[in-house]
């Protein structure tokens, strides 16, 4: 068994055992599989019956190898222990006690118990007793792994999978017609690391680089050209091999973003200057006579003419001119055989073309509504995104009469999503969420046109997007081939909750499940647990990441972190600002419903941030924890984590950001959304709820997996089942796939 294909399958709630066969076979369980299943369902799994006499044929170390990933995958031999033993039960600390210890190392007292940190605890203030490190500075002196396991309330039920499941999984990832997130993007790199590629056809621009990259790593670079449409195809894959990132985020936007994330409240600790400096130092080019000769052939090989290709490269022109430099490619122009290269580079320096948006500007301007379509029409992509604009400035029926001529051009995933947000756009006064490439979500103000019209006249537009929305899609769905002659279909009324993945590009990794950002959890109980590990893998050091949440009550607000460890149905498990060697360390916080629903609270947020200089930590796990079952806290290490409890979690995998917003719990519905959405600043206090409220009515007005399921149903002729003995199924568990989910609903 290979372990990296193990993880994957681990995060579709599955074991992938390639080499088994016959599991029908019912042989009595061995004493090795009976103890696995045991030391899975401590951690909250259990097997289904599949996969459970497959397993039961496996031999021992493969057994243990199964059992060493799970323990991996939940982390539960890194150390959990917080500052605080006990921190349900509040320490009585004050600021008083900060503020005295603080005078004490100041003038170098000796009056109290000197820590190996070396700061000296003055008498009467810490209850020391009760810490795992040092109370002043947040250093840890002590740690733990998991020590509570089995109190989950629910199991997680793991399928089988076969060589045909993995495939298929490959396939879907590689069809996707959504972008995918990070953790489909990670598992797709496993899998195009250990399978063959197969021949399918690749939708998304950003799956093609993981696919080029894998060619180029393999020494089969021209084969790549078949991938490479337009120049700035090649300019993505050189960035991403830059930085990291499948989108094109210029160099200007990395740098300021890491001068701001290395800016401090303390003026001295400030480093966001030289943090930005050492970025755009990072950031030079410089390339090996190879990778120039590869990319200068990639270029000269393209089927594109140098005036549209010159246009294409204009928006991102001063990253062109940089890579031109570093690539050498005037030099190579120069040289037989490099005919269209040497094209190319004259039309560019020279300027000799027209780029197509500034003919649209112009048009526009004129009001000549003739031409803007004309043009518009070319492009059908660009007419799409400025579909809602376009009608305040020309009209509703003229500009959809035009782009209704080309709707049938257009990618499904583009129509859906001008259905989903045109409520928002079309409605006076009420501000939008934007979020741009490597950026915080920002509030912005509604189009100025949107005022000139009446409310009747935008309640008309927004039903007129929305039923060329459904046309579209009903068009798509009674157009599809159908295979054998389904008669019902059965619908999970999960799935009404699950919004469509449609622009959701997650920088976090979701190692045991699965879900779309906007799926809502039920809680169960009557405490919820947060949870952040940091650390892993890394010396001993100061790194302060923080764990908070934002506390809505009807007339005022409410804060539980660093600074404020007890709050209104939240407690704190203590600040901690320096890692142990190699095993990382945590924070939590316990959120009572019962207490807040007593008090009228709304919705808590669940954010967590980096306070030292920089980023989040990468590997920095957050999610949160919940049964029906109270769940322990030690009292003697202060370990409160239980895998077995774990609803949600995921793993910061690399990111340009100093806070994130991974969750709202819902107090009176009593269920959290998942949810991923940036914020600057240090501290909690830097977050904008405003945003937090458009980001949660963004989610609210995205289309659900099971709308666009009840669509197809009624196009295909398709009687809805109340129960999954139909001759379609979709369930919760389908829709685990995410990438199949769009292939289906959204495949053209």
């Amino acid at each position: 068994m290979k372990k990296e294909l193990l993880k994957v399958s681990v995060r579709q709630n599955a074991i992938y055992l390639p080499a088994i066969e016959g599991t029908e076979k019912r042989e009595t369980l061995t004493s090795t599989t009976v103890t696995l299943v045991a030391q899975l369902r401590k951690v909250g799994y259990s097997l289904s019956e599949e996969l459970l006499h497959a397993v039961n044929q496996l031999h021992p170390a493969q057994q243990m190898e199964i059992l060493q990933v799970m323990k991996e995958v939940l982390g539960v031999t890194l150390n959990w222990a917080p500052l605080v033993k006990g921190w349900d039960t509040p320490t009585g600390e004050t600021g008083l006690d900060h503020l005295i210890t603080w005078i004490a190392n100041i003038f170098n007292s000796q009056k109290g118990v000197k820590l190996p940190c070396g700061h000296v605890i003055p008498d009467n203030t810490f209850p020391l007793e009760r810490y795992n490190g040092c109370p002043f500075c947040g250093t840890p002196f002590e740690t733990s792994a998991t020590e509570y396991f089995g109190q989950g309330s629910k199991l997680k039920v793991l399928e089988l999978w076969r060589e045909e499941e993995l495939n298929g999984f490959f396939r879907d990832l590689l069809e996707s017609h959504t972008a995918l997130d990070a953790t489909q993007v990670d598992s797709l790199k496993i899998l195009l690391g250990e399978l063959p590629l197969p021949a399918v056809g690749i939708k998304m621009k950003e799956t093609l680089m993981l696919v080029i990259d894998t060619l180029v790593e393999h020494d089969r670079a021209q084969e790549a050209q078949i991938y490479f449409s337009t120049p700035n195809d090649i300019l993505r894959y050189l960035w991403y091999k830059k930085t990291g990132f499948l989108q094109i985020i210029e160099p200007k936007t990395i740098i300021r973003k890491a001068g701001r994330n290395n800016a401090h409240i303390t003026a001295v600790l400030d480093k966001s200057r030289s943090a930005a400096q050492a970025k755009r130092e990072e950031l030079k080019l410089k390339y090996t006579r190879r990778e120039c000769k590869m990319v200068a052939l990639w270029l000269n090989n393209l089927e594109m003419n140098a005036e549209k290709a010159c246009e294409i490269m204009h928006p991102k022109r001063e990253m062109w001119v940089r890579m031109i430099r570093a690539l050498r490619l005037a030099e190579y122009a120069r040289k037989p055989g490099f005919g269209n290269l040497k094209e190319l580079m004259d039309v560019f320096y020279c300027q000799t073309y027209t780029v197509w948006q500034g003919e649209v500007d112009r048009y526009r301007l004129k009001a000549d509504a003739a031409q803007t379509f004309a043009l518009l029409k070319q492009r059908p992509g660009m007419f799409a995104r400025s579909l809602f604009a376009n009608m305040l400035w020309f009209g509703p029926e003229e500009t959809l009469a035009a782009f209704k001529e080309v709707v049938h051009l257009l990618p499904v995933r583009l129509v859906v999503t001008l259905g989903m947000y045109a409520e928002n756009y079309f409605e006076q006064g009420r501000k939008r969420m934007v979020k741009p490439l490597g950026g915080n979500a920002h509030l912005i103000e509604p189009h100025y046109l949107v005022g000139l019209y009446m409310e009747d006249q935008l309640n008309a537009m927004v039903k007129d997007v929305q039923d060329l929305c459904k046309e579209v899609v009903t068009a798509r769905f009674a157009n599809a081939v159908v295979e054998g002659e389904n008669k019902s279909i059965y619908i999970d009324p999960m799935l009404f909750h699950i919004p469509l993945s449609i622009g959701d590009r997650s920088e976090t990794v979701q190692d045991t499940s699965c879900a779309l950002q906007g799926t809502r959890f039920p809680v169960e109980g009557d405490k919820v647990r947060l949870f952040m590990q940091w650390g892993k893998g890394l010396p001993a050091q100061h790194l302060d990441m923080d764990l908070s949440c934002h506390i809505t009550l009807p007339s005022t607000t409410e804060v539980c972190s660093y600074f404020n460890l007890q709050a209104i149905g939240a407690k704190h498990s203590g600040d901690i600002r320096s890692i142990p060697d190699k095993k990382g360390t945590a924070e939590y916080i316990e959120l009572d419903l019962n207490e807040l629903n007593r008090v009228g609270a709304q919705y808590v947020v669940f954010t967590c941030n980096a306070y030292s200089n920089g980023a989040i930590s990468p590997n920095l796990v957050v999610g949160w924890m919940n049964s029906a079952y109270p769940m322990r806290i030690s009292e003697k290490t202060g370990v409160a984590y239980d895998p077995s409890c774990v609803q949600h979690q995921v793993r910061v995998s690399q990111s340009l950001q100093k806070g994130l917003v991974f969750g709202v719990l819902k107090v009176k519905e009593r269920e959290i959304v998942w949810l991923e959405t940036p914020f600057g600043g240090q501290t909690i206090l830097s977050l904008d709820t405003q945003s937090i409220k458009k980001y949660l009515n963004k989610l609210d007005a995205k289309t659900t997996v099971g709308e666009l399921l009840v669509i197809k149903a009624q196009a295909q002729g398709l009687k809805l089942a109340d129960t999954p003995e139909a001759d379609e199924v979709y369930t919760r568990e389908w829709a685990l796939n995410t990438a199949a989910v769009t292939k289906l609903l959204l495949g053209d």
